[in-house]
């Protein structure tokens, strides 16, 4: 479960923890070459505690914002709310992780060995329940889209409040416990064959309603000029393309995990996956500035979060004067 050095051997262990120490106290250090012809970069922990303590507050805002302006109070929102849970859920694990590692490395915690156990656990399926949530929260944005976008007419009468309630229920009840059968069957390969499984369906799955949308939101739009409804389809528009890009960001920065995964399943002990494997800390902190992006995005292209967050923030350094 660790920021150190990574045991390629290992499953689904998210944040595998090690008993060596060395790794840690050579964190700060730019890169290290461990092999002829491999490079491994090591990340200070400071730099963990540090994005995750960024991400974290983010994210609390994001779904601070959303609570608070009631013009953002529709399903798309809401399911933008649990996106932000879900990379809370990266961000408090990561910063409780580090936290830990520190204390120990500097002597002033002296951890049992069970109780790192409870909490590589925990960590666990914190993270496996982010991916899933997050994947699934993904391919729920994507059909709210395609939902506005081709029966714009019947949208309310689809999606409607209580149905976003149940999906959104559906959704962390079902990634919970799917986190939790992964953690305990970790050690078998079947684990990872579903992880990698679930991803690559999630993306076909969304690849094939942006194909759709794009290709005929032209025609659709102008199906619907009769009914005065441009407005409507150049916010569901803009809403896909916000997609577009959350799912492009999730890609770039969960890609590398996943393909640790794989590499896991075909070549566990060549020397290029090894090597691989050794930069696992890269591919965490990936995963971290996946969740310290995300409401960076939805500042950007929603012009009423935008405005609420500065509100927020505006009223906070007021309250800290």
């Amino acid at each position: 479960m660790t920021n150190g050095s990574h045991n390629p051997i290992l499953h689904v262990d998210f944040y595998l923890y090690n008993d060596s120490m060395e790794d840690n106290e050579t964190n700060s250090s730019a890169g290290e070459r461990n092999s002829p012809g491999c490079v491994q970069i090591l990340i200070p922990q400071e730099l963990f505690l540090a994005l995750g303590l960024i991400s974290l507050v983010e994210n609390i805002l994001v779904v601070m914002a959303i609570i608070k302006n009631r013009n953002l109070h529709s399903p798309m929102y809401y399911f933008i709310c649990c996106l932000a849970v879900s990379d809370m859920l990266v961000s408090v694990s990561n910063v409780v992780e580090t936290i830990f590692m520190l204390l120990n490395d500097h002597g002033l915690l002296d951890v049992h060995p069970g109780m790192l156990g409870h909490l590589d656990n925990i960590i666990d399926v914190m993270i496996c329940s982010s991916v899933v949530s997050s994947l699934s929260f993904l391919s729920t944005i994507a059909a709210d889209r395609y939902i506005t976008i081709f029966y714009a007419l019947r949208y309310h009468s689809i999606m409607t409040t209580q149905r976003a309630t149940a999906i959104i229920v559906v959704v962390w009840l079902a990634s919970i416990a799917s986190s939790i059968l992964f953690i305990v069957y970790h050690t078998d390969n079947a684990v990872i064959v579903c992880l990698v499984t679930f991803f690559f369906t999630t993306l076909v799955f969304n690849a094939v309603l942006y194909l759709h949308m794009f290709l005929l939101a032209h025609v659709h739009s102008r199906r619907i000029v009769a009914f005065n409804k441009r407005r409507r389809q150049s916010t569901s528009m803009k809403g896909a393309m916000t997609l577009t890009i959350l799912l492009g960001v999730f890609i770039v920065c969960w890609g590398p995990f996943f393909l640790h995964l794989i590499l896991i399943l075909m070549c566990p002990t060549s020397p290029f996956c090894t090597c691989f494997f050794r930069n696992f800390n890269l591919f965490l902190i990936l995963i971290i500035c996946n969740s310290l992006i995300d409401p960076l995005i939805y500042a950007y292209r929603s012009q009423e979060l935008r405005k609420t967050l500065q509100e927020l923030i505006l009223c906070s350094w007021c309250f800290g004067v």
